[in-house]
C-alpha cells in the first residue's frame, strides 16, 4: 500500500514539474485583463472538472473580489442544474453550455473549459462557439489535451494519462493563481504579470 502511495505521489509531482509556466502566466494575465476590463469569465466542466469549476468560481468572486474596487466577473455555467436539465432534456447534453453561452457571451469575455480528456463534446461545443463570437477561450486538460487543447485559443495542459491526478493539477492552478494574484501590488509579481 504504501508504494502505491508513494506512486500517487510521484506521478503528481512530476506532471506539476512539467507544467509549462508560460502557458501559466498567460492565463494569469487573461484574468487579470478580464477584470480590468470589466468582462465575464464563464467556467464549466462535468463531474470533477464542475467541481473544479465551481470552486473556482467561489475562490475568484469572493476570495479574490471581496472589498476591492476591481472584481472579478465569473460565471460557473455548471452551477444552474434546472438550466441544464431543461437543455439536455428537451436538446441533448451536448448544449447545456453552448446555450447558456448563447444567452450572454460579449466579444473578449473569457471561457474556460476544463476537461481531463480534453474531449467533452458539449465543452468542445461551448468552445467552439465562443470562438466564432470572438472570446478568448482557455482550455484546462490532461493526458494528451486531446480536442480541447487543439481548439481554445489558450491552453494548460496536465499532460498525464492519470483522471484524478489531472483533476488535482486543475484544482492546484486554481489555487496557485489566487495565490499570486493576492501578491499583486508588490512591485516584483507586478513585474511578472505586467512585465
Amino acid at each position: 500500500m504504501l508504494s502505491s502511495i508513494n506512486n500517487y505521489f510521484s506521478q503528481l509531482k512530476q506532471t506539476l514539474d512539467k507544467l509549462d509556466r508560460k502557458e501559466l502566466e498567460t492565463f494569469i494575465k487573461i484574468l487579470l485583463e478580464a477584470r480590468d476590463n470589466n468582462k465575464c469569465i464563464y467556467i464549466m466542466g462535468n463531474g470533477g472538472s464542475a467541481s473544479t469549476a465551481s470552486h473556482f468560481v467561489c475562490d475568484f468572486n469572493k476570495g479574490m473580489s471581496y472589498g476591492k474596487d476591481k472584481r472579478f466577473k465569473v460565471i460557473c455555467l455548471n452551477d444552474n442544474i434546472p438550466t441544464m436539465m431543461a437543455y439536455s432534456n428537451d436538446l441533448s447534453y451536448e448544449d447545456i453550455f453552448v446555450e447558456q453561452l448563447k444567452n450572454f457571451l460579449s466579444p473578449s469575455d473569457v471561457v474556460i473549459g476544463i476537461s481531463g480528456s480534453g474531449n467533452s463534446k458539449n465543452i468542445l461545443k461551448a468552445v467552439e462557439y465562443a470562438n466564432s463570437k470572438g472570446a478568448v477561450t482557455v482550455g484546462l486538460t490532461g493526458y494528451d489535451g486531446g480536442i480541447l487543447r487543439r481548439i481554445s485559443k489558450y491552453s494548460i495542459n496536465a499532460n498525464i494519462d492519470n483522471m484524478q491526478v489531472s483533476e488535482d493539477i486543475h484544482i492546484m492552478i486554481c489555487h496557485m493563481v489566487h495565490n499570486v494574484l493576492s501578491l499583486i501590488g508588490r512591485d516584483d509579481v507586478k513585474e511578472l504579470v505586467y512585465g
